[in-house]
């Protein structure tokens, strides 16, 4: 048997290769996907082979992240439970593509990620690589052998694979999107996430004492520039990470309802995509109509909703981009953020074709609205609560 497994470089993965040997008589080709997770790719490409891998794949899938995917959910606002901004979850369709696809190249039987049973990330993996590579058996080896930490700890020093345990006490996943960090103390939902944990973050307490502001430019939806400097979605994310960061802003760190039915403390490092969405989400209230911006986020929410579980690949998300895709043609302008000790406030905003008409709304001399319309207006918008008191009331008095 040949399979293609997902591979990271970690502990899961790196165990799942001697496994899949054992138990499988498996030749592993390994795939690590570029998605802006800072690694030596150099290193992980030498620990695979170490680890007994026949073959290795390297794959630079940052501007395909950024373009294909993080932009959809820059215009969708795609946060989960109006919180999580998706990073992992944008990230697993993408590499399980890219590793069907190496499967397919080299005539593999099987394709393996290492994902556990209890998260979410074996049914991203699992649905994509089942939509995309039908053919392909599914090996997930931590799930299938039921391995804790510990167990996989104790495998590895015993077949010598070149694994550090004590690399860190927490569980971090890493793409341009955001970092997500569990495990350790953070399993306590009493417990606040040290300061070590993060990597963009600074303490407030070193962070500037005075406020920094920032001008994001939008077209279509999509943004193009900060302060004035344009440059492509990869870059101006990781530039926002670093400025947030700086500031202290971009931390989350919420109860999550995962799609097996568990919930979980999760802690996210997120600067530039919460301030890339909250922009966003400004700059659209200039250029929406009133039934659009009231329908959107209905369509928002189930957007998130089917990506956080791993149905990137199914139909539904396509027409529900093809509609946000349609609202966004107009999105064009500019948001003013002012960051300060852990937040981030909009202070002003400027769209090429806004909604937003002074000479309507001003209530100087200048207003070319004739308030004299204003009462027939109340009249009507009245009149199905006026009619409904006006025979009540004749009821009570018949009785």
């Amino acid at each position: 048997m040949k399979v293609a497994l997902a591979y990271s470089g970690g502990l899961d993965t790196t165990v799942s290769i001697k496994w899949l040997q054992e138990k499988y008589n498996a030749e592993v080709i390994t795939v690590t996907v570029d998605v802006g997770q800072e690694e030596d790719f150099e290193e992980i490409e030498e620990k695979a082979l170490k680890s007994g891998a026949i073959k290795h794949y390297f794959i630079n899938a940052r501007e395909k992240f950024a373009e294909e995917y993080v932009a959809k959910c820059i215009k969708a606002n795609g946060l989960y439970e109006g919180v999580y901004p998706l990073s992992s979850a944008l990230s697993r369709p993408l590499i399980a593509q890219e590793v069907a696809e190496v499967a397919l190249k080299e005539g593999c039987d099987a394709v393996a990620h290492g994902c556990t049973g209890k998260g979410n990330d074996q049914i991203r993996f699992d649905v994509t690589f089942s939509a995309l590579a039908p053919g392909l058996k599914i090996i997930a080896p931590v799930r299938e052998w039921n391995m804790s930490r510990d167990q996989e700890i104790e495998y590895a020093l015993k077949n010598g694979l070149p694994v550090n345990p004590r690399k860190s006490r927490f569980s971090i996943d890493e793409n341009l999107w955001g970092r997500s960090i569990e495990a350790g103390e953070l399993e306590d939902p009493w417990i606040e996430p040290p300061i070590e944990a993060f990597k963009y973050l600074k303490p407030l307490d070193e962070t500037p004492d005075n406020p920094q502001e920032i001008v994001i430019e939008f077209e279509k939806g999509i943004p193009k520039s900060i302060d004035g400097v344009k440059m492509p979605l990869e870059k101006l994310i990781m530039e926002l990470n670093i400025i947030g960061g700086v500031h202290g802003f971009g931390y989350i760190d919420h109860i999550e309802d995962r799609v097996v039915g568990l919930k979980s403390r999760e802690v996210y490092e997120a600067p530039a995509a919460l301030l890339l969405i909250y922009a966003h989400q400004d700059l659209e209230k200039m250029v929406l109509n009133k039934r659009i911006l009231d329908f959107k986020p209905i369509i928002e929410h189930k957007w998130a909703e089917m990506v956080y579980s791993g149905l990137w690949v199914d139909p539904l998300v396509k027409a529900i981009n093809a509609f946000i895709d349609e609202t966004q043609e107009e999105v064009t302008g500019e948001v003013r953020i002012k960051l300060f000790k852990g937040s981030a406030r909009i202070v002003g905003r400027i769209a090429e074709k806004p909604l937003y008409n002074p000479e309507m709304i001003t209530y100087t001399s200048k207003s070319v609205f004739d308030q004299k319309a204003g009462e027939a207006f109340s009249r009507l918008w009245g009149l199905p609560s006026t009619m409904y008191y006006t025979y009540r009331k004749q009821t009570i008095k018949q009785s």
